[in-house]
């Protein structure tokens, strides 16, 4: 096999931008807080009821005490069964495949401090993109992917100033981190080839900023608008192959590679209305600039082919928009019950350009939680998610590649259980 014909059989750039699947669309993590997912998310950021709202809406710190810490922590169970209809060209990998989705545990942690009566400091840790697909070795798809980790890590720093008793603006710096891992068999055209992985393990530091804005348009009503940048990153990692043919491809496989990625930006519209002492309406209106991620140019850095285009991966992304409306009842002083229902677009345009490392598809949302006011300085969040996608088609053809041609159905759903805690000292 020709020098060319090798290399380009391993798509281990491919992982740059083939991301796991996230909760809300694409793969976006929107589990922030536990104590929003009550309400789908409705009312984001307009709500400012615990520190959380640092990263939703950061100008939300002016309506807090005068400490406030929050932590919390989400549990999400994806499925993401395949079933093949028809695949071609997927020569020695005719395999079935177990559910590609598994458990995933997202932390959070806040926390927002007054200096003065009108101005406030804070920082949030979270994970806002990111999660896992995995299939078995001799599926199908393989040389589209076996597996693929991303994660993120997302610092926070923010302030927020009080301009009078109706407006607050907010703003922060994010210092984010982001790793993948992904791994493919490298082509379907030989046993060796088949049962041959190629791995890619890449990181990148970069940094963006947010910022936002709440106007209290009356005691019963307040309006959130706020803005995450994208960020830019530039993924820089290790090639390397095991499996049979490792040892005849390693030279021309194995090195470095870079890829930019831009990860999109987000503009969230809130309001949140008290109807009376035991009824408040949340609404979101959110958008998420995806169209940013058209094509990526994979380049190799090293070896044999430093400098050279090793792939380039047309995505195509659409912009996507969520809407969400909820509901809280305070049922006493001790309780508060959460309802929610939102409908989340897919930022991918159809069923040819959907990939098996991210089977996305526009979802809806059904929720429901609770929060207890265990003292007067402390609450206890729990919130639970059912997210309904419908049967979701691929037909993604990688044959002039080496790949082969996956096409079938996907049984989708996710499941979310969120608990937090809220202390104000």
């Amino acid at each position: 096999m020709q020098r060319k014909e090798l290399a380009r059989l391993i798509p281990a750039a491919l992982v740059l931008m083939a991301p796991a699947a996230g909760h809300a669309a694409g793969f976006q993590l929107l589990e922030q807080n536990a104590s929003g997912l009550g309400n789908a998310y409705a009312g984001s950021a307009a709500v400012a009821d615990n520190a959380s709202t640092i990263y939703f809406n950061p100008a939300g710190m002016t309506e807090l005490r005068e400490r406030e810490l929050s932590v919390g922590i989400s549990a999400v169970r994806p499925a993401f069964k395949f079933d093949n209809d028809g695949s071609s060209g997927t020569g020695f990998l005719q395999g079935d495949t177990k559910d590609a989705g598994s458990w995933a545990y997202l932390p959070n942690g806040y926390l927002s401090w007054a200096l003065n009566r009108d101005v406030y400091v804070g920082v949030g840790l979270g994970a806002p993109f990111g999660l896992m697909t995995e299939y078995d070795d001799d599926w199908v798809g393989a040389a589209h992917s076996i597996k693929f980790d991303i994660k993120t890590y997302n610092i926070n720093p923010s302030i927020a100033w009080r301009v009078n008793e109706v407006v607050s603006i907010g703003g922060g710096l994010n210092w984010q981190r982001m790793e993948a891992e992904y791994e493919r068999a490298a082509a379907v055209i030989s046993p060796a080839l088949a049962a041959t992985h190629a791995i890619l393990e890449a990181d990148s530091d970069a940094w963006g900023w947010n910022i936002g804005a709440l106007f209290k348009l009356s005691d019963a009503t307040r309006l959130g608008v706020s803005y995450r940048s994208s960020i830019e990153h530039k993924l820089k990692g290790d090639l390397k192959v095991k499996g049979p043919a490792a040892g005849a491809t390693a030279a021309l496989t194995t090195g470095k590679a870079e890829a930019k990625v831009e990860l999109p930006d987000t503009l969230i519209i809130s309001l949140a209305h008290r109807l009376d002492s035991r009824w408040e309406l949340l609404g979101d209106v959110s958008w998420t600039g995806w169209s940013k991620i058209k094509e990526v140019d994979i380049v190799r850095t090293s070896g044999a082919l430093a400098g050279a285009t090793v792939q380039t991966l047309e995505t195509e992304f659409r912009d996507t928009w969520r809407l969400a409306i909820g509901a809280n009842y305070q049922l006493n002083d001790a309780w508060k019950l959460k309802f929610g229902i939102a409908y989340d677009q897919t930022p991918v345009k159809d069923k040819e350009r959907r990939l098996v490392s991210l089977p996305d598809n526009d979802r809806t949302w059904f929720t429901v939680g609770g929060q207890w006011k265990a003292t007067q300085a402390s609450t206890v969040d729990l919130g639970l998610a059912y997210l309904y996608v419908p049967k979701t088609k691929i037909d993604n053809n990688q044959t002039a590649d080496g790949r082969g041609r996956v096409t079938g159905d996907y049984d989708s759903s996710v499941w979310i259980v969120g608990a937090q805690y809220s202390l104000a000292f």
